[in-house]
């Protein structure tokens, strides 16, 4: 977390949480949903303004993190804000060498592999749990036919519970249940 975060979080502590502004598509890409956006649908139905500034995006990548109930947000000074998310909290990159890589640019070490039903591959890491990006599914395929990775089949609706995640935090704001 860069140091000017924690400086405003000890400087304004009671800022309120911010929810359902921001969201995390399968490819990685951060989509900002203003109250229009809100209006037309849940993320990811309606995605909003996808981000493409990289400062911004950097800023969110470091300062991006999760709390004790499973949902992930980016601090942003002193506000929290919770993320949506279209798949998992994390987008993986898999490189030649077989290395994993978050799309913040965090290296994981990989404990365990999931497949869902309709054939997205997932990786349980150490930094937490993402699913695998689509560009590298031919490297993924490799680690698994080398026996690297050992897939279980697993139902997309029951990832966020095994994991621990919420894809939606303002549905279990509004007490929908973890989505």
């Amino acid at each position: 977390m860069d140091d000017i975060v924690r400086q405003a979080m000890a400087k304004w502590p009671h800022v309120p949480h911010c929810y359902g502004w921001l969201g995390l598509d399968a490819r990685g890409g951060w989509h900002m949903r203003d109250d229009r956006v809100q209006a037309a649908g849940p993320f990811p139905q309606s995605r909003g303004a996808l981000l493409r500034h990289d400062k911004l995006i950097e800023f969110i990548h470091r300062n991006y993190a999760c709390d004790d109930a499973g949902q992930w947000y980016f601090q942003n000074g002193p506000q929290r804000v919770y993320v949506e998310l279209d798949a998992a909290p994390l987008v993986l990159r898999v490189g030649a060498e077989g290395e994993v890589t978050a799309h913040t640019g965090w290296p994981v070490q990989v404990r365990a592999c999931v497949l869902d039903e309709a054939g997205r591959l997932y990786l349980d890491t150490d930094r937490g749990f993402g699913l695998v990006h689509t560009l590298d599914m031919a490297l993924a395929a490799e680690a698994v036919e080398a026996g690297r990775w050992q897939p279980e089949e697993m139902a997309f609706e029951d990832l966020p519970a095994r994991f621990g995640f919420v894809r939606s935090p303002v549905a279990a704001k509004a007490g929908a249940g973890p989505a």
